[in-house]
């Protein structure tokens, strides 16, 4: 929680329309100066002085790219009081001026595009921006060339679409889930699959033998467990010693009321709460961390975290 007269500088700080319309646009795209300048059409000094202020209060960021300095909005880097603030506004001012700005911000950044290269016009920020079939779904397909699996717990596996990749690459591949609806639509998927079986049960009590996977996943279900700690000891037990745990949720939000439909129980894992829950099963702890954010409000964030049992003589996470 900030200081009165920190709360106060920040209303200041974006009270003024000129202000408002900078961070809108850099929340859509990386632009110089002179882009900003042109969208705007305001004097060069203007843009400058109010790209000073905001870059003073740690709301956006510069860098050099040639001759030119590229502004971009300051993204997990920018100060809580500053993003909430700014959240606020992103989602509740619908106005003309900035629809306005943002259309002709993508029309530059379009020609821009055209009248360079591809490649060298996005050096250094390829992963924002498309092209044809370069996708985070083809990336992930390609990886899995690279990869070798032993026995898969796909815990909480839904309809087996995770599964249906991970088997050709997987000696076995178990998808757990306590609905059994979705668990009927996953044998209809991976039906024609001879290493992958759909198993009825819980987390918290799943219905396996210890020491029985190699690799454990926890795809965006463990916000939906009712005891997330119970949860992970059941991983832990049924991982083998130097048994592998990928592990991706929600972080910390306040928008339950947005993810109760979808059976989520608790509001996301701040990083330091779920490195405890994974220290507390005796798992050894190798990164846990907010890996992205969504771009559209309410700017969902993602938690990874991965972690091993450790094998015999070897200590866990305290």
């Amino acid at each position: 929680m900030g200081s009165l007269g920190n709360t106060i500088d920040l209303l200041h700080l974006f009270g003024d329309a000129t202000r408002v319309r900078l961070v809108a646009l850099l929340a859509r795209h990386d632009l110089t100066v002179a882009e900003l300048t042109t969208i705007l059409d305001l004097a060069q000094s203007r843009v400058s002085t109010h790209l000073g202020r905001l870059r003073e209060a740690g709301i956006v960021r510069d860098r050099r790219q040639g001759a030119s300095t590229v502004y971009a909005l300051n993204g997990d880097a920018m100060p809580p009081e500053a993003r909430t603030l700014w959240m606020l506004l992103e989602r509740e001012v619908d106005d003309a001026v900035l629809a306005s700005d943002a259309a002709r911000a993508e029309a530059l950044v379009h020609a821009r595009e055209r009248e360079a290269a591809w490649p060298d016009a996005i050096a250094g920020q390829m992963e924002r921006h498309y092209s044809p079939g370069r996708t985070w779904e083809a990336a992930a397909r390609g990886f899995l060339g690279l990869v070798r699996l032993g026995d898969v717990l796909d815990g909480g596996s839904g309809d087996g679409a995770i599964a249906q990749l991970l088997a050709p690459r997987a000696r076995s591949v178990t998808c757990l889930d306590r609905r059994r609806r979705v668990l009927e639509a996953a044998r209809e998927r991976l039906r024609h699959l001879a290493n992958v079986r759909c198993l009825l049960g819980d987390l918290e009590a799943m219905p396996l033998a210890g020491a029985r996977f190699d690799q454990v996943l926890l795809f965006h279900v463990l916000a939906s467990a009712r005891a997330p700690g119970r949860a992970l000891r059941e991983v832990a037990r049924v991982l083998r010693p130097g048994g592998a745990l990928a592990l991706v949720t929600l972080a910390s939000h306040r928008h339950a009321e947005q993810t109760a439909p979808y059976g989520h129980v608790h509001p996301g894992f701040a990083p330091a709460e779920l490195r405890a829950l994974l220290g507390a099963t005796g798992l050894a702890v190798e990164f846990c961390d907010i890996t992205s954010r969504e771009r559209r409000a309410p700017h969902f964030e993602v938690l990874t975290a991965f972690a091993h049992r450790p094998r015999d003589g070897q200590q866990g996470d305290a």
